[in-house]
């Protein structure tokens, strides 16, 4: 019984794509003079090749541009509150930098970019732009490419607010992350699928209208249909240094945040983490400057009641007439750049003995809460990234084979939901979400285990196993069949609830799974 499993989920796992991209084909042949449903056949079989699409969504001013540009490392998104930030705009790896701009029509136009002075940025201007074609047109969305090595493996999407005072800007973002819902319209032309694999979400705050946006990303256009959204959703409280109205504490502040919106989300599971995040420190560290280190050198000289004083807010800090070793511009140039957290915590940082720019910026960034954000989007999203991309692709297909019946591909349509309710990938990351919103009842050790085995702190059978990198895979076999004969015996268990009895069963598929990968 164990070894027919095993060997059943060693076939399945490395070919889902393989097999995304059959049922794709076989679908396309049955719309052989259908414009539609080939264009919507056509875009899920495009994305099984591309890179993962990750959303950055959130109400507005909750920090998007900040995040993308500090997840990236460079200064590639505008932060200023201009039309480029009210257009959805799709971040790809390219060769060299450039930015384009698409009509709803196909039409193209080439967009200049300028970079301010200080701490301006940079802005795409969209006031003047040449279309190949005829006619005034309307921007649809943007496209980047820029020479990044955080876009090679990943196409970052940058959203408008949810709750921008135009319904025409919200309406973007929720045609790309739940299409159908945004207009009320379910008819069959308006048949269109999630532009995004995952979904990074940020919060300022909880609200109703987070809540209720999470849930139209979890479940789609055809949720009653049994047809999900995006699986994966990670949850940042953004601009994290800003709950603690810039105190040295404020990131413990923010985590404290973090735990009760994780808390408030666990009633419905629609995020799999929480974390906060100082998109601004993230960002200010990663491209500090050495004229910035030493300005922050000189301000570690002040005296601590001194600089507290100047420190009270952002205009204060900046005034001419304050007494500081720091030229005013510059220190309001700190202040943009790094907050009011970013400069207590890199000056303290400073007095305990940094001196150099290079440690500074690991520190800071270290303590802005990004690192955390780049393990877990690994984890969740990086590792899975096959995974997620067939969810997508698959999850299209059912929609558009749902829209369209009476072709040869109505006999498609069961072999996609069995994939979409089977498939072990899956079922793994759906039960990391659950976990953070019901409580199994097992011990603490079992269930620090039970997260390991399903991917939680990596899919790779060392990490899977909680072993050493490069432990002898006779070694890593025994752990693999005892965690199988010890989840089994969990799953049998007379007590058990359906939920434990489901989660065990899970667990000893992982350990199946992971049996499979290792040498005989």
């Amino acid at each position: 019984m164990r070894r027919d499993v095993t060997r059943h989920d060693a076939r399945r796992a490395p070919g889902i794509v393989a097999e995304a991209h059959q049922l794709v084909a076989a679908a396309r042949q049955a719309f052989p003079r259908e414009p539609r449903p080939r264009a919507l056949l056509a875009d899920c079989a495009r994305r099984l090749d591309q890179p993962l699409r990750v959303a950055l969504a959130g109400s507005l001013k909750a920090g998007k541009s900040t995040l993308l540009n500090s997840l990236v490392g460079q200064d590639i998104a505008p932060t200023d509150a201009t039309e480029c930030t009210r257009v959805v705009t799709w971040y790809r790896n390219g060769s060299t930098p450039s930015v384009t701009a698409y009509a709803s029509d196909g039409s193209t136009a080439n967009v200049v970019v300028r970079r301010g002075s200080g701490t301006h940025g940079l802005t795409f201007d969209l006031e003047r732009l040449n279309w190949n074609a005829p006619g005034p047109r309307e921007v649809d969305h943007l496209e980047v490419e820029w020479p990044a090595a955080a876009l090679a493996n990943t196409t970052i999407i940058d959203t408008p607010g949810t709750s921008s005072l135009s319904r025409e800007v919200s309406l973007r973002t929720a045609r790309l992350l739940t299409p159908g819902d945004a207009d009320g319209d379910r008819g069959m032309a308006a048949v269109s699928i999630p532009g995004a694999d995952a979904v990074v979400y940020l919060l300022r705050r909880l609200d109703d209208a987070d809540v209720r946006f999470l849930e139209q990303v979890g479940a789609g256009t055809a949720g009653a249909q049994g047809i999900s959204g995006p699986l994966g959703v990670i949850g940042v409280v953004s601009r994290a240094d800003e709950i603690g109205a810039g105190r040295i504490d404020a990131l413990h502040s923010a985590r404290d945040v973090a735990t009760r919106f994780a808390g408030e989300l666990e009633r419905t599971g629609l995020c799999q983490a929480v974390i906060p995040v100082a998109g601004l420190l993230a960002f200010a560290a990663a491209t500090l400057r050495q004229q910035e280190f030493t300005a922050f050198e000189a301000l570690a000289r002040v005296p601590v009641d001194e600089l507290a004083a100047a420190l009270l807010s952002a205009d204060r800090f900046a005034r001419p007439d304050i007494p500081l070793p720091v030229p005013a511009e510059l220190r309001a140039q700190l202040a943009a750049r790094f907050g009011l957290f970013g400069i207590r915590m890199a000056v303290t940082l400073i007095r305990l003995g940094v001196r150099d720019s290079a440690t500074l910026a690991a520190e800071l960034t270290n303590r802005s809460g990004v690192d955390e954000l780049r393990s877990v989007l690994d984890v969740q999203f990086g590792q899975r990234a096959d995974q997620l991309k067939a969810h997508s692709a698959l999850t299209a297909l059912a929609r558009v084979l749902t829209a369209y019946p009476g072709t040869s591909a109505d006999q498609l349509l069961p072999r996609v939901r069995t994939l979409l309710a089977d498939v072990h990938g899956f079922a793994e990351l759906r039960l990391l979400g659950r976990l953070r919103t019901d409580e199994l009842a097992l011990p603490a050790p079992d269930l620090a285990e039970l997260h390991r085995l399903i991917g939680g702190s990596g899919v790779a059978p060392h990490l899977r196993l909680g072993l050493p990198f490069g432990t002898d895979s006779a070694i890593q076999r025994a752990e693999a069949m005892a965690a199988v004969r010890k989840w089994r015996a969990r799953a049998r268990h007379p007590l058990a609830d359906q939920f434990t009895t489901t989660a065990c069963l899970t667990a000893a598929r992982s350990a199946e799974g992971t049996l499979s990968l290792l040498p005989e």
